[in-house]
This record gives C-alpha cells, structure tokens and sequence, in this order.
C-alpha cells in the first residue's frame, strides 16, 4: 500500500500545451523585453511616469525612507546664478557628474576653470575624467571623497587599522604597520562599478601576523592636495554659500518642490 506521498510523486508530469505557452509565455516574453527597454541602464521605472525613477526623497515626511518617483536636478552656479542645469534619471550624484559636464561642453557656453562639488560626486571616475589627460586637461577641481571629513578627525588619525597612519615606502611599494612588521604588494584587483568603469586595486599584504598583539584593532583597507590647499578649502568653503542658496531659494521662497508635469521634455521645460 502507498502512502499518500509516494502516490503523488507516481503523477505523470503535465506537459505545457502549445496553446498556453501562445497564450501565456510569448505575451509574457515580449512584455518582460518591453519593460527592460524601458529600464535601460535603471532598476526602477514609474508605471505612470516611465522617465522618472524611483528615489529617496530629502523630504520623507513619514521618516521611513520612502522611495518616490522623481528626477535628479544638477546645476552649475556662480555669485548664486544658475548657469546650466541637466536632468537625470540616475538617484546618485555620483553617476550625474560625468554627464552634466559632458552636455555643458556640448552647448555654447564655455567650461569652467574650476570646478567645485561636494563628497557625494567624489569617486575615481570623476577623477579621471576631470583631469582629462596632459594633451587635454578638462578643468581644475575639487571634489572631496567619501572619508574626507572623517580622516581630518583626532580619532582617525590615531586609530591604527587606517593603512594611510602607516609609515610608506615608496621604493619597495610597502608599508610599514604599528607594530614594524612590512606589508607589502601582492597584486591588482579590478572591479566595475554599476557604470561600467573598471577600476584597479592595489593588494597589499603583511609579511606575518602570527602573534602580532595589534592584529584585532588593524585588520578589517591630486584631490586630498588639493583639499588641503589653504586657498583652495577658502574656495571650497564657498560651496555651501554658492549652490545650496540657490536651490534653498526655489523650494523654501518660491515654494518649489515637486514638478507637475510628466516626462523628461516636460520636466526640462518646466
């Protein structure tokens, strides 16, 4: 006698008509390709506005990261007048640099000698593109990375597991750590960011960490000359003043905070 298990295992398999899979899974299969030509290089579209990507707003007036369809607004200012501004579809600043600027140079208006953002565009690809090459260099910059501000700090300058406190030897391409042990390079790794940018690593590793009593607190690894210019973080300073007054002007003074039209011609346009 079977138990009720084994009788349903004994159940032919049913086969996948011809009519449902015409019905059902080709429908489906061109839906799925629309909706993928739609997304592009994004995770996220609106189904009543398939320019505009979902985002955390600043504005979460329920306090629980909401995500809401919307556009990322870049601008260029100086003495508070807007310049130019672009559109995007990306949530980070980060991926908006590189495009900004790209349709700043295609227009008739000339490209600044320098050009200061904040820590949220601070990434090597910037970098790169910023500086252009020796034949061609695009534009001065400042741009501050993720751990600036942090690294200025009492704290993380003495905290030992920070690689960049360590004593560096230029001509073996090597550290040394606290505890005078030589950490020195292995190999490369590259990685691709969401973008597609290919980035390169540097591998470094300690000779040996047997019994090395600081190994618990140490193991878990142009622009900062720049930021450290003393006339330049005057300019940089200038940053807040500059850009954030001007967009504090349009949502607290004019009381701009939501665009009502639908579409990235409309938005651009309004």
């Amino acid at each position: 006698m079977h138990s009720e298990r084994e009788a349903k295992r004994t159940q032919p398999i049913k086969e996948i008509g011809e009519t449902n899979f015409r019905e059902d899974y080709i429908p489906r299969l061109a839906k799925y390709k629309e909706q993928n030509e739609i997304f592009g290089d994004r995770n996220s579209y609106s189904k009543t506005d398939k320019d505009a990507t979902f985002m955390r707003m600043k504005e979460d007036h329920m306090k629980n990261g909401q995500l809401k369809p919307g556009d990322n607004v870049q601008m260029g200012t100086e003495n508070q007048f807007i310049l130019f501004y672009t559109i995007h579809q990306r949530p980070t600043d980060t991926r908006c640099f590189i495009p900004h600027m790209e349709k700043l140079a295609a227009s008739s208006l000339p490209m600044p000698k320098t050009v200061i953002v904040d820590a949220g565009y601070g990434s090597e690809e910037n970098y790169v593109y910023a500086v252009g090459d020796e034949k061609e260099p695009r534009f001065e910059f400042l741009i501050p990375y993720g751990t600036y501000v942090q690294e200025q700090t009492r704290k993380y300058k003495k905290n030992i597991k920070n690689s960049k406190n360590w004593t560096y030897c230029e001509q073996d391409d090597g550290f040394i750590c606290p505890n005078g042990r030589k950490v020195t390079f292995k190999k490369y790794l590259n990685k691709k960011n969401q973008s597609g940018y290919e980035q390169s690593f540097k591998i470094y590793e300690c000779e040996d960490c047997t019994d090395c009593p600081l190994k618990v607190k140490c193991t878990k690894a142009k622009a900062k000359t720049a930021l450290e210019c003393e006339e330049k973080t005057a300019i940089y300073a200038r940053r807040k003043v500059e850009v954030e007054s001007v967009f504090g002007h349009i949502k607290g003074n004019r009381s701009f905070r939501r665009f009502s039209l639908r579409g990235l011609d409309k938005v651009h346009v309004e």
